[in-house]
């Protein structure tokens, strides 16, 4: 049986050596966190007798959050607002349009665009609302800072990133970025949530905290980022951890993350994947496929040109 004196249980804090109450009672168990004492000393003498529930709170939330982190998440969006097909997960097969904020599959982006009357527009406008595709990186520029004042969490997420990057004439600031990703995060936006996972693992603009790191993943992941997914599995590949890199692999692959279909095919290479897992994942890949096809799709593929979002 767990201890019945823990943290979410009592709103007084109690010493769960000696039982002393009050607002200095402020020493957590740092490994559970589920219990508190009045001083180390305390902690110390009631080691032994609080191991074993601390080892069951411990598989106990490790269970619940595992439980939460598996679980197939939905996909990051409905489809695409014109042709409604499922959209793909690599940021480059889609594009986001800052005069009405919708985001549209490569394949519409690329479609020719008729006026009312059936013919071909030759103007570059937006396939959705019809505005004309802006004709400088300062106009862009300032529809996207309309798009941020409405609180647009894409148009957030995407200035972090030019920031970030230094694009279309804005300095690079880290700090901004960070700033805006976080922002973008808030506002239910699961790749900003990869963004700042990014951001601390690899120190743009902050101390690089691996812990921290982890945790905006997770979050992304759950929400459906299949590149904070991906990177999750790859850690735990580096931890040697490979059931559980399988795992986040296998989910990334369901989402049509093309990176995690190689990191099993590499896993199965080196012996840490069976040839089932392997031969799993490319269902699971040609699953995706079949739901993302189609011939307009496959026109955007075969060309080069940049699309502006």
């Amino acid at each position: 049986m767990l201890h019945n004196m823990s943290m979410a249980d009592k709103d007084v804090s109690v010493c769960a050596n000696c039982g002393k109450e009050g607002d200095e009672v402020k020493n957590i168990c740092n490994k559970c966190r589920q219990v508190k004492y009045c001083n180390a000393a305390c902690k110390k003498k009631h080691r032994h007798k609080h191991k074993k529930d601390c080892e069951e709170h411990i598989r106990l939330a490790t269970e619940k959050h595992d439980k939460e982190l598996f679980k197939l998440p939905s996909p990051l969006h409905e489809g695409c607002p014109i042709c409604f097909l499922r959209m793909p997960p690599m940021v480059n097969e889609s594009i986001y349009y800052s005069c009405c904020g919708k985001v549209i599959c490569s394949g519409c982006a690329y479609a020719p665009v008729y006026d009312n009357q059936g013919n071909k527009v030759d103007r570059k406008i937006c396939p959705f609302c019809r505005t004309p595709i802006h004709t400088s990186d300062e106009e862009m520029i300032e529809r996207y800072k309309i798009r941020v004042e409405a609180n647009d969490p894409e148009a957030i997420r995407n200035m972090g990133c030019y920031y970030r990057d230094g694009m279309y004439g804005l300095p690079q600031d880290y700090t901004k970025a960070l700033e805006l990703f976080h922002r973008a995060a808030e506002l239910g936006d699961a790749i900003a949530y990869a963004s700042v996972g990014y951001a601390y693992d690899y120190g743009k603009g902050v101390k690089v905290d691996k812990e921290k790191a982890r945790h905006y993943y997770e979050i992304g992941a759950i929400m459906g980022c299949t590149s904070a997914r991906h990177n999750l599995g790859f850690e735990e590949e580096r931890k040697g951890n490979t059931n559980r890199a399988l795992k986040h692999h296998m989910i990334a692959v369901r989402g049509g993350y093309s990176k995690s279909l190689k990191r099993i095919k590499d896993m199965y290479s080196d012996g840490y994947a069976t040839k089932d897992e392997y031969t799993k994942a490319l269902r699971f890949y040609q699953c995706y496929l079949n739901e993302v096809k189609s011939v307009q799709r496959d026109e955007a593929a075969t060309y080069s040109e940049e699309y502006i979002d």
